[in-house]
C-alpha cells in the first residue's frame, strides 16, 4: 500500500529561495522593493544633477576685527560751504607686537573715508584732509620712571664685654662684634591713562571729493598697561584767502 503524500509546509523555506512575507490574509506577499542608490546619492529617475537634501548651512564665522562706523557729520562753513566727513568698511584687529613685550600695544588697521564738499557752481575746493586713529591707554609707563629698585644697607662695628668682673678685666674678655642693617623695595612708576594719537596721512587735496583707503596698515604705542581703546578719526579742513573751515568726525571707540 503506498503512503500518500504529505501535505506542503505553507511555511516552508524553498531550498536557495527567499523567505516569503505574509500578506494581509497570511498568504505570501510580494518582497519589499529595494530602490538602488546611484553613486551621485540621488535615486535613479532623479532629474539629472540634482543635488541631494542637505541639513540647514552653518551660519557663516563672525568676522570680530570689523568695526561699525559711525554716521557721517556735515556742516556748513561760514562762507557757505557744506561739508561732510564719512567712513566704511572699518576693520581694526589687535596683534601681538613684534616686541613681544606686555607694555606694546599693536593693531592691523582697514578703512576708507570720504570727504565731500560742495559749494554750488564749478568752484573747487582745496585744503588737507587728515585720517588717522587714536589709542587710549588706561596706565601710561611711557613717561614714568618705570621700574625701580631702593634699598639701604650698612654695617655698625662693636666691641662686646664677656663676663661681669670689672676689677680685673683681661684682654681676652672683649670680643669684637659686627652689625649690619639692609632694607630695600621696589616702586614701580605709573601714570594715569594717556590717548595716543597716531595720524596715518595729511592729504592735501583740491579736489570736491577727497579721500583716503588704508588696508591693513599695522600701527603701535609702547609703555601701554591695562586696558586699551582704539578709535578711528579724520578732520577735513577746507582753506581760503580768508580762512579755514574744519569739520571732524571720530568712529566707534572699541575695547582690546
Amino acid at each position: 500500500m503506498t503512503a500518500a503524500p504529505a501535505a506542503a509546509d505553507p511555511d516552508a523555506i524553498a531550498p536557495g529561495g527567499p523567505a516569503p512575507v505574509a500578506g494581509a490574509e497570511g498568504a505570501p506577499g510580494p518582497a519589499p522593493e529595494i530602490v538602488p542608490i546611484s553613486a551621485t546619492g540621488a535615486a535613479p529617475g532623479a532629474a539629472a544633477g540634482a543635488i541631494p537634501a542637505r541639513g540647514p548651512a552653518a551660519a557663516p564665522p563672525v568676522n570680530s576685527a570689523k568695526v561699525e562706523s559711525s554716521p557721517p557729520v556735515t556742516t556748513t562753513s561760514p562762507d557757505g560751504w557744506t561739508m561732510q566727513v564719512s567712513a566704511k568698511d572699518e576693520m581694526q584687529a589687535p596683534i601681538a607686537p613684534l616686541t613681544t613685550a606686555i607694555s606694546t600695544r599693536e593693531y592691523e588697521v582697514s578703512g576708507v573715508f570720504n570727504g565731500a564738499l560742495d559749494g554750488g557752481g564749478d568752484q573747487t575746493a582745496k585744503g588737507i584732509f587728515e585720517v588717522g586713529y587714536q589709542i587710549g591707554c588706561g596706565i601710561d609707563m611711557s613717561t614714568a620712571n618705570g621700574v625701580s629698585m631702593t634699598g639701604t644697607a650698612g654695617i655698625n662695628p662693636s666691641i662686646g664685654l664677656i663676663g661681669l668682673d670689672f676689677t680685673s678685666l683681661p684682654i681676652e674678655g672683649l670680643l669684637p662684634g659686627i652689625g649690619a642693617n639692609i632694607g630695600g623695595g621696589i616702586t614701580v612708576g605709573l601714570k594715569p591713562g594717556i590717548i595716543n594719537t597716531v595720524a596715518v596721512t595729511k592729504k592735501q587735496y583740491e579736489s570736491n571729493a577727497p579721500w583716503v583707503s588704508i588696508n591693513k596698515l599695522r600701527i603701535k604705542i609702547d609703555g601701554c598697561v591695562g586696558e586699551s581703546f582704539i578709535r578711528s578719526f579724520a578732520v577735513l579742513a577746507k582753506s581760503n584767502a580768508d580762512g579755514d573751515a574744519i569739520l571732524s568726525w571720530y568712529g566707534v571707540t572699541k575695547r582690546v
